[in-house]
């Protein structure tokens, strides 16, 4: 598909009934293999990204040019709509999240998300004001790109030691206000607290699944309206928890049982040669 069509295959995703699961690859490789397996929709993730750069995730651990070489490598592997984690925008201005809206649009995506993290310890959430002028610049460099380009907005407070609903769900209102076309609150792990966010705002919510110890459901969550569900780094964590277990073994114990365990060649080549073949 061309760019304005996956764009538009993408909005209708967040207009039809359901919800749907939106997983996040953290390169070419893990995108090809998520549309193999019949997901509609995907987004990046800048954790996965961080760890596959040998980097820890956090603020200006990765630039914006690296970000959107990543997101364009995606979007070329795959088929599918993706947006992007583009996480505060990269700047402090309005200008510079409308600017890296219009660069997003550039390398092929059909969204992507602006949160309200400032990157800095002592003053890590934007006061409301600004966040919301931020969404409102982002959201109209993206009504300017000629194609449905599916805006994020992003409180980032329960991320950083802020659980406070109330002034989460007033940020997304905000957000709301200013031209963000979907709502996202990650952080969030009470089925209860869920619930009454999605029922506080009028866009589309979505949720961060992947979380130790919550134990939700896409039918839960479903249940209490949210449209999207993703996954983080949650995927790249556990490619990388397989890698680390197989590696620790070798080292501590000498032996190689981890690859009765590991996707055989044969299979892991095949379904990448369905894909270039698809693709072609």
């Amino acid at each position: 598909m061309k760019q304005s069509e996956k764009a538009q295959a993408f909005k209708r995703l967040h207009e039809e009934p359901g919800t749907f699961v939106i997983p996040n690859p953290w390169d070419a490789g893990s995108a090809k293999l998520l549309g193999h397996l019949g997901f509609r929709a995907l987004a990046t993730t800048s954790a996965g990204l961080a760890f596959a750069l040998g980097r820890p995730d956090g603020a200006k651990a990765v630039s914006r040019d690296e970000t959107l070489a990543n997101a364009e490598a995606i979007v070329e592997a795959s088929s599918l709509p993706v947006s992007a984690d583009l996480e505060g925008g990269f700047g402090d201005a309005p200008e510079m999240c409308a600017e890296t809206i219009r660069l997003a649009g550039l390398v092929g995506l059909v969204g992507g998300s602006i949160e309200d993290a400032t990157g800095r310890d002592d003053d890590s959430i934007y006061e409301i004001r600004a966040a919301s002028a931020r969404i409102e610049a982002a959201a109209e460099a993206a009504r300017s790109l000629g194609y449905p380009f599916m805006l994020t907005g992003r409180a980032e407070n329960y991320l950083h030691g802020r659980a406070d609903l109330a002034d989460t769900i007033a940020r997304l209102q905000a957000y709301q206000a200013a031209g963000a076309n979907v709502l996202y609150a990650p952080g969030l792990r009470n089925l209860d607290d869920i619930a009454t966010l999605v029922r506080n705002v009028d866009r589309p919510v979505n949720v961060l699944m992947g979380l130790a110890g919550v134990r939700l459901s896409v039918d839960d969550l479903a249940r209490v309206g949210v449209k999207r569900i993703s996954v983080g780094g949650a995927f790249a964590r556990a490619a990388f928890g397989g890698f680390l277990k197989a590696a620790r073994e070798v080292h501590d114990k000498g032996t190689f049982d981890f690859n009765d365990e590991a996707t055989p060649f044969a299979e892991l080549n095949g379904l990448f040669s369905t894909e270039d073949k698809r693709r072609g």
